[in-house]
Formats: C-alpha cells, structure tokens, sequence
C-alpha cells in the first residue's frame, strides 16, 4: 500500500547529513502529554525508514558489493576501512534519538488513552528498529535503554538476551507477539492515514509482524536452531504472514524536496551524489545470470552500464553523468519505498529452513516463489518470468548438494534484497553467500570485510559500559 509523506517529519529528516550538538541518547525530544498518536507515529515510521535507508544502507551495498565507492565515506567502505568516527549520526540521531525514543513516547501515550493498536504497531517496529541497532553492533543498550534521566549510562545487553531474552530482558520474538496481543484488543482509538505503511490495517500488521518473527529466526538460525525451527513452525502453521507484493512492508517518502528518501538524494541531489555507484561486480553476476531485472534496477544513462569495480583506485569514468546508478526501482521520484520485509524475502526465508531446518515445504517451491515475488515486484509480467525460467533451469532450480542449493537461495535472496544494504550485510555474515571476492586495496583490520560496526566513539567516551571491540570480531548470530 502506497502511503506518501508530503512533510518534514518531526525533524528526523534533518539528521541524514548533518551535523549538531550531540543529544543523549535517553533523553526524549518528545514530550508525551504534548502531542498524540497520530502525530507520533508517523515520526516513528519515517525514523526506522531513514535508519535502513540511509548511510547504514549505503555502507552495508558496498561491503556487499552492490555498489563501490568513488569518494568519500563509500570509498573508505569499499576497501574496509570503518572506525568509531562513522555511524555516529545513524546510532544517536535515526535509531536511538530518532525513532526508538518516539516509539517509546508513543507506546507511553497510547498506554495512557487505551489506544492498544497504536500500541501494537509501535512495539513491532520498536522490536524491528532494535534489531537494526543490534544487527549492526551486537550488544547495545536494551532493556535499560530509553529511560531518560533515570539511566542515563544503560548496560549494554547481549545480542543473545536481546533475541531469545533472559532475566529482565524481554525478547524481539517476545516484543513482536505483545504487539500483535495489542492488535487483537480493543482500542479506544485506532490509526488511519497516519499509519504510512498500511494505512491502519491491522490485519496487515499481523501479517508483518509474523514476517518479522520469521525475519528474527532466520537470523539465529545459525545458532539457536531449535528456537528458530520452533518460532518459524509456529508461524507456518497460523498461515498469517506476508505471501504477497501487495502485502509488503513499504515506507514511501515524499516527492518533493524535504521529504525525499535518503538514498534518492544520497543518489540524485546532494553534493555527494557522485560518491558512489554501482559496482561491476553486481552487474556482472546479473549478465551470467541472464536476470532481466538488471536493466530494471540499474541505470545506463550512457546506453551501456558504466561501473567500476570495488575498492578500485583508478580514473574514474567520464562524464560522471554517464554512471550506473540506483534506478527508480530503489529511489522513486524521491519516495523510495523503502522495502522492510518484502514477500520474495519471505519465500527465500522459508526455503533456507526447509532446505537447513526441516521446516515445513519444499525449499524448491519456496526458492521459485520467491524469484517470482521478486520479478513481479520489479514489474515483470508472469510472461516474461515464465520466459525466464523456461531458458534458465540451471539457475531456478534446487539440483545440487545442500551447499549448491544453499548459494543459490542465498544469492537469489541477495539479488531480491536490491537497494536494501541492511539486510544483505546480514545475510553475507550469517551464511558465507553469495560468494564475494575481496575489495581491491582492501586495508581495515588484516585487510578483511567488516563484520560488525564499530561503537561510536562519543558513547564510549561518556558510557563506561561501552568497550572498544573492532569491527573483525563477529557478533553473536554470525558463525558462518
């Protein structure tokens, strides 16, 4: 469902590229007995699209060799080199200052006036935003987090509690269900054209929310499988889960100046449009792969597809008009969306376990729904993707080991991810694939991809519970 936000929302925007005083990261700019939740809300939503949409995405498509870096922040990425000096913005301003303490504020004054469904809404993606904090850094401020001047130095819980729980720690898996709970009561108060993803249908938002339970097993799979088997199960069989396109998890921005998404102006307006852009090694595996949503998600305004590899140091090509870019597949006319969970990221989610866990299905099914969801969200009509696989067995088929099979689910998901960086960094640490070459004039720690972020540097100089860890130290979930 297409929601367009026409308007600045709540000052988040003006947190994507620049700079200020550096705010606590508990002390909430929301004052609850001041706004409601239609105001809130979409504040919080616009926070979590900015956080996947942003310079977390840009970083996370070039480690993964979707885009390569030309100058600047994504030049440093693409040869490895990231340090407590980046990500500082996205970790005070987006996630923690920005949208995770307006859910808060917004699950505080729903609380206060019965309104349970916004209440809902607002722990799924307070668990969704959480992940993205904990994904990227491991152990983060958690359960102690977001209290104000009441802690304003949080312990840091581990990415283990943060996800299965503990002792005073409630689990993602555990947020999420009391979210979906809130739905199912009665509420004095209900969401509509406020809610920018699915204009208050809270039948969609179970469905998400039940994605997202997937989402958050398939991520621990690796190393809690008996947990992920048991949650992904349990969601299998409830059959309420996003299985279509017109079901996706979207955020769309707005079109005009303000209110544009983040990788648009990144891509098309700032200063630093011309710091990136797609890298030969993505077009490359497309063209083996004969995929015809490469001319669909990358630009050729030069007629042919104008790239450079990563970590390369050369001239770069000329004129910089003539550059491959994101195409409007990922930027929109400024909207976006930004694709939170998608169907073909479902479908690929569910042939992983079937394939690994033994979950119910057949991972063959699963694998060709998810290329089909994948092709028709690109605009491909059923014809031409029939087209494709008829000419294309060797690569819509599960024929090989488990491994084989495994790369190409992987690979596919990878290519199904497209414009969202998060989510394909995650991927390449939990499972190995696709298989990535190293970055030329790779440098960092020894020279090899990051697998964490570093801690920013300002909360380990005013939080003693933060410790320096670098960014060749995996986190909890990744022991591929």
């Amino acid at each position: 469902m297409k929601k367009i936000v026409t308007y600045i929302v709540s000052g988040l925007l003006l947190t994507a590229t620049a700079c200020s005083d550096f705010l606590d990261i508990n002390e909430s700019p929301n004052d609850p007995s001041s706004v409601t939740p239609n105001v809130l809300l979409p504040a919080a939503l616009a926070g979590s699209a900015f956080a996947n949409n942003n310079e977390l995405n840009r970083f996370g498509s070039t480690i993964t060799s979707v885009t390569a870096g030309a100058a600047n922040s994504p030049a440093a990425y693409d040869i490895y080199n990231i340090d407590g000096a980046d990500f500082n913005n996205q970790w005070r301003f987006e996630i923690y200052n920005g949208a995770l303490i307006t859910y808060e504020s917004l699950i505080g004054i729903s609380e206060e006036i019965g309104s349970r469904s916004y209440m809902g809404i607002a722990k799924i993606m307070k668990a969704y935003t959480f992940s993205i904090a904990t994904d990227f850094w491991g152990a983060i401020p958690y359960s102690e987090a977001l209290q104000g001047e009441d802690n304003t130095t949080p312990t840091l819980d581990t990415q283990e509690q943060i996800y299965l729980g503990a002792d005073g720690v409630q689990s993602l898996f555990d947020l999420v269900k009391e979210g979906m709970a809130d739905l199912d009561a009665p509420s004095e108060i209900n969401p509509g054209s406020d809610d920018l993803i699915y204009g208050g249908d809270l039948d969609e938002w179970k469905k998400a929310g039940n994605a997202l339970l997937l989402k958050f097993a398939n991520t621990i799979s690796r190393v809690a499988p008996e947990r992920a088997t048991q949650e992904i199960q349990a969601v299998l069989t409830a059959n309420n889960y996003i299985d279509s396109n017109s079901e996706n998890m979207n955020f769309f921005f707005g079109s005009s100046v303000g209110s544009r998404a983040p990788v648009y102006e990144y891509t098309y307006v700032t200063a630093f449009r011309n710091d990136m852009m797609i890298s030969t090694r993505f077009v490359n595996l497309l063209q083996e792969m004969n995929d015809p949503r490469l001319p669909i998600f990358v630009t050729s305004p030069a007629g042919r597809y104008v790239t450079i590899d990563n970590g390369f140091r050369g001239a770069l090509p000329t004129p910089t008009s003539s550059w491959s870019r994101f195409s409007e597949y990922v930027t929109g006319d400024g909207e976006g969306p930004v694709r939170f969970i998608t169907a073909a990221q479902v479908q690929f989610i569910l042939a992983e376990s079937a394939l690994l866990l033994g979950t119910s299905g057949d991972p063959e099914t699963y694998y060709q729904s998810g290329i089909r969801a994948s092709m028709a969200l690109a605009g491909l009509s059923s014809t031409e993707i029939d087209t494709y696989f008829a000419a294309n067995q060797e690569f819509v088929s599960l024929d090989g080991t488990e491994e084989e099979n495994l790369e190409k689910i992987m690979t596919q998901k990878y290519i199904s991810l497209y414009g969202n960086g998060v989510e394909q960094w995650n991927d390449y640490r939990r499972t190995g694939y696709p298989i990535l070459e190293d970055h030329q004039n790779a440098v960092g720690i020894d020279g090899t991809r990051p697998v964490r972020a570093q801690y920013v540097n300002q909360e380990i100089a005013r939080n003693s519970n933060f410790e320096l860890i670098l960014p060749n130290v995996a986190v909890w979930w990744d022991v591929d």
